[in-house]
C-alpha cells in the first residue's frame, strides 16, 4: 500500500517534496510561467509518446497545448516517494478533453487516469519530469480507440490492420 510522504512518519516534507508539490500546484493552476520557475532547466519526457521538451519554449507549448485541450486539467496526488535520484510521484490525471489535443477535435469526454511521473533533481534543482501513462486508456475514454481483447477491439483491428494481421495469423500457423 502506498502513503503520501510525511503520512505515516509524520516528518517533515523534504525540499524536493516541497518542490514537487509546488510543481503540480503550478500544473494545477494552469500558471506555466510558474511551473518553469519550479525547475532549474526545464525538460519534460513523455516516455510513452518518445517525445522530449528540453527548453522553456518546448516545454511551455507542451504545457498550453495540454492546458488548453483539458481545460478543467487536475493532476491529483495520490503518493509521493522519495529516492535518491529524485521523488516518484503517483498521481491521478483528471480532465474533460475540451479542445483540439494532437490533432483530435474535443470530444467532451472525460478522461481519468493512473501516472507515475518521476521528478529527477540535481542536489535539490529539479532538471527533469519524466511521464509515464498508459496512451490506450486515455484514447479509450476519449472515444478513439478501442480494448484490442474485446470483439468491438479485434474487428477494428481486422478492419484498419489487415496486412500486420494476416502476417501475424501466417506467421502463428507457419511455425
Amino acid at each position: 500500500m502506498a502513503y503520501p510522504v510525511g503520512g505515516l512518519s509524520g516528518r517533515m516534507p523534504s525540499r524536493r517534496i516541497e518542490i514537487v508539490r509546488a510543481h503540480m500546484d503550478a500544473e494545477n493552476r494552469k500558471n506555466v510561467e510558474e511551473t518553469l520557475t519550479t525547475f532549474a532547466r526545464p525538460r519534460y519526457e513523455v516516455v510513452p509518446t518518445g517525445e522530449v521538451h528540453n527548453d522553456a519554449a518546448s516545454v511551455s507549448g507542451f504545457l498550453l497545448e495540454s492546458f488548453l485541450a483539458f481545460p478543467d486539467i487536475h493532476l491529483h496526488e495520490v503518493a509521493l516517494h522519495e529516492t535518491a535520484a529524485g521523488v516518484v510521484a503517483e498521481a491521478e490525471f483528471r480532465g474533460t478533453h475540451g479542445a483540439m489535443w494532437r490533432g483530435l477535435p474535443p470530444t467532451r469526454k472525460p478522461v481519468r487516469y493512473k501516472m507515475c511521473n518521476l521528478f529527477l533533481f540535481e542536489g535539490d534543482d529539479l532538471v527533469c519530469e519524466r511521464l509515464y501513462f498508459d496512451v490506450l486508456t486515455a484514447m479509450k475514454q476519449i472515444g478513439i480507440a478501442r480494448d484490442p481483447t474485446t470483439l468491438g477491439g479485434r474487428l477494428t483491428i481486422a478492419m484498419n490492420h489487415p496486412i500486420t494481421l494476416a502476417n501475424a495469423v501466417l506467421g502463428s500457423l507457419l511455425r
